[in-house]
This record gives C-alpha cells, structure tokens and sequence, in this order.
C-alpha cells in the first residue's frame, strides 16, 4: 500500500533580498496564536504568501498579503484574513509547472474590503516572485511528502494469474507499508517537535539579549538624564550669582544717583549763598565808599568782577560735572538695560559653547538639531520648520501628520461624515501626496473620474 501525499498549506516570507523565511501552515497558526514570536521581524510590515503545494512540489494556489509585527515580535493579533476562502474564491494566474494557479492579490481580490491588505507581485526579470515561489517550492526545504512517478501499464496480454493460494500475501505487504508509513510519520512529528524545541530556546536567547540591551540602555539613559540634571543645575546657580550681581550693580546705580542729587543741593546752595553775598558786600561797599575816589570804586568794582568771574568758573565747573555724572547715569542704565536683556541670550550661547545641543522630535523629520542661530525661527513656527526640514511645504507637513496620527480616509461620503476607512500609513511626508495617500481605492478613483470629465 502506498501512502499518497496531500495537498500542503505553506506560508513564505518576502524581503528585499527574496524570499527571507518559509513555515508551514501550522507553524503559521502558532505565530498568529502568540505562541511563537519573531523578533528579527519587530515592529516591521512585511509581505507573505500563502501557497497551496501538491504532491509532485508544485505551486497551485497564492495569496499574497500584508502582515503586521508588534515591538516585542509578536503578530498583530487584530489580524484577520480569510487565505483558504480567498485561494478557493481567486482567479486564474500564470502556470507554475503544474497548470495555471489560482492567484488572489492587490489587483485581483475576491472580496473588495479585503484588497488593502493584499500586494501584488513582481515580474520583472531579476527579482520574478512567481520563479522565486516555484523555485523554493521545488528546494523542498520543508521536508514534504513527494509523490512517486507512477509505473507504466503492462498490457493485459503480458499478465499472468497467480495460484489462488497466493492471492492474500499482499495482505502481508500492505501491513508493513502501514507500518513504514506511520514508523514515517512519527519521524516526521518528532522532526517537527524538535524544530519547533529549537525555535523556541533560540526565541529565548533573543529575548534575554534583548532584555540585556535594554537594561544598558536604560542605565546609559538614567546616567545621561543625571549629568545634564547637574549641569542644569550648575547653570541656575550661575544664573542666580548673575542676578544678584545685576541687582548688586542696579543698588550701586541707585546708590551714585541719590549721591549725585544731593551734592547738586549742596552746591546749589552754596551758589545761592554766594550769590547773597555778594550782593550784601556790593552794597555796603558802596554806601561806604560813595565818597571815596572814582579810583577806590573802580578797583572795588574790578575786584566784585573778579570774584563773579571765580564764581562764573565754579557755575561751569558745576553744570560739567553734572553733565558727566548725567551721561555716567545715562552709561549705567544702557548697561544695566543691556546686561539685563543679553543675560539669557548669553546662558544659551555658554550652553552650546560647552557642547549643549539643542533638539526637538517630529515624526517624518526624526530628531531635529537645532542650531543656536535657528531657536528663534523654531519657536515661531515649529511645523513649518520641521516642513522645511523635510522638504515639503507647511500645509503638506500638516495634512501628512493628520494621516500619520490616524492612517484612514478623508473623504466625504454623501452623507457628510468621514469614509474613515484604514489605510496604509505613509511614514515619509516626502511620499505623501494629498488626495491619493491620504484617500482610499474607491475615492481616489472617483477624484480621477471628476478630473477626466
């Protein structure tokens, strides 16, 4: 008795490169289920196909679709794709060697809502995923049951009839092959439990790298956040010692200018004295010289002009020192001014002269450096400066971003709500172009109806 080999459920995973890792569907159920992670696969999307195989290695049914991985390299576990119902359901796609397949892709899907998550392949000469299929396929590197060429027919005129004593000897034979068979069967199961004892110590080993990791990283980060804590607090504290020197120099300013005005009183006053004086003594000097020489008067007279004229010098002596001590206060304030509003501007320039940097997070742009001469510039605007810094416009960065945070339609439908229906997320601004990225099938195709009428 031969045991006939079945019709075999595969799943194969596409990269860059081809085709990156193959399982069988049961492995694949495993995955989905949580039980199996694939960590070299983390936070990823990545192209699968799930192929019917018969028994002589030949590709007879293909999905192609999308399946997202999580952080930790676990399957999203909202996915949910019917492959058995869509490779039943497909249509006709290229012969593999085994007659024309049934083939459910992008642009050949059954089922419309399912269309988003399918891709479709390519056929170019170099990078063929069909010749890739069927050449893995025909490795047999999953170890499948091949069907053997069956034997030619003996014409009927050749056979013989053998004594009837004999007829039940393949009984015999047929017992053995059962037992081959499972004997076979077993091999394979034990075969399987092995791999899959393999898999899960290497899953094991990963995961105790990646915790390792981890741990150095998040030590490397505490002790980081710990220097810049004190060297920010090294700069409050030189910027506290500023300010009480500010305010030390502004008392010291306050302090001249009181000193300035009183001194100005007391010379005032004693200008007004003499002045008083002065008079008093003209006067007495007078009456008491009237009938003195027109001699004794004139030089009483040149002697009252030259003490004016001393008093004249001390006047100007006095409105030149004020005039200094008034540009001196004048001086103070522009620097107090001065050093009051260049303060911060100076505590940033020692930050990035001691190797500060300055940066801020934008999704599409990344970490962004900002240089110490473009601070004023992000503040204004921090989207546009992050649009610039991807090189699309504001408005562009701004739509992209919405999709970003909510990767779904934006149409309207007739009855003025949302289509909201998911997309797929476009992760640079760079490729996002409004109306189609950010619109699904449908709608796109409807914007591209309106603009050809």
């Amino acid at each position: 008795m031969q045991i006939k080999p079945q019709t075999v459920e595969a799943v194969l995973f596409f990269n860059d490169g081809g085709i990156c890792k193959e399982m069988l569907y049961p492995e694949f159920e495993a995955i989905l289920d949580g039980v199996v992670n694939l960590p070299e696969y983390a936070d990823q999307q990545m192209r699968a196909v799930y192929v019917l195989v018969n028994g002589r290695l030949q590709v007879r049914a293909a999905v192609f679709f999308y399946l997202d991985f999580n952080e930790d390299g676990s399957a999203d576990s909202g996915w949910n794709i019917p492959l058995r119902s869509l490779a039943e359901r497909s249509g006709r796609g290229p012969d593999l060697g085994g007659g024309a397949i049934r083939l459910a892709c992008r642009s050949q899907c059954p089922v419309s809502w399912q269309q988003m998550h399918l891709w479709d392949p390519e056929l170019t000469s170099g990078n063929n995923h069909f010749a890739l299929l069927r050449d893995r396929i025909k490795r047999n590197q999953l170890g499948l049951l091949v069907e053997e060429e069956v034997p030619q027919a003996v014409p009927t005129d050749r056979l013989q009839v053998v004594a009837e004593e004999t007829w039940y000897a393949p009984a015999q034979a047929a017992k053995v092959a059962a037992v081959k068979a499972e004997k076979l069967q077993q091999e394979q199961r034990l075969k399987a439990a092995q791999l899959i004892k393999q898999q899960r110590a290497r899953i094991a080993s990963l995961e105790q790298l990646r915790e390792a990791d981890i741990a150095k990283l998040r030590a490397l980060a505490a002790e980081q956040q710990e220097r810049l804590q004190q060297e920010i607090h090294e700069l409050q504290e030189r910027l506290r010692q500023q300010e009480e020197l500010n305010a030390d120099l502004q008392a010291q300013l306050i302090g001249q200018t009181d000193s300035f005005r009183k001194h100005r009183e007391e010379l005032s006053q004693q200008l007004r004295m003499l002045e008083r004086n002065g008079r008093a003594e003209a006067e007495a000097a007078r009456a008491a010289f009237a009938s003195e020489t027109r001699e004794q008067v004139e030089a009483a007279v040149a002697e009252l002009k030259e003490q004016i004229a001393i008093r004249d010098v001390e006047l100007a002596y006095r409105n030149e020192l004020d005039t200094q001590l008034q540009e001196e206060i004048e001086q103070l304030t522009q620097a107090r001014d001065k050093l009051a509003a260049n303060s911060a501007e100076r505590v940033l320039e020692q930050l990035s002269g001691q190797g500060v940097q300055f940066m801020a997070y934008h999704p599409g742009a990344g970490h962004l450096t900002i240089a110490l001469h473009d601070i004023a510039t992000y503040q204004k605007n921090p989207l546009a400066y992050a649009a610039a810094r991807c090189a699309v416009s504001e408005e562009q960065y701004r739509q992209w971003l919405q999709h970003y945070q909510e990767p779904s339609c934006v149409a309207k439908l007739a009855s003025g709500e949302r289509c909201a229906m998911p997309l797929d997320k476009i992760d640079s601004p760079g490729r996002f172009v409004v109306g189609e990225t950010n619109c699904c099938a449908r709608h796109r195709a409807r914007d591209r109806l309106r603009t050809g009428s």
